[in-house]
């Protein structure tokens, strides 16, 4: 199934705020001040990813 144009752009977003939490992810493994912030956002990219998947799928 191709997809619309709403559908390209949510997909585009959710991948720059992937690109986002995987550098604070980065940061937050170089430099752990926090010891919830690495679970919190990896649980978040894996949200997004699920959520492209489901976009993909219908």
């Amino acid at each position: 199934m191709a997809l619309n144009r709403k559908q390209k752009k949510q997909i585009e977003a959710a991948r720059n705020k992937i690109n986002s939490l995987r550098q604070q992810l980065a940061g937050a493994r170089k430099q752990p001040d926090d010891p919830e912030d690495i679970p919190r956002l990896e649980a978040q990219i894996a949200k997004l990813e699920a959520d492209i998947e489901a976009i993909r799928n219908g």
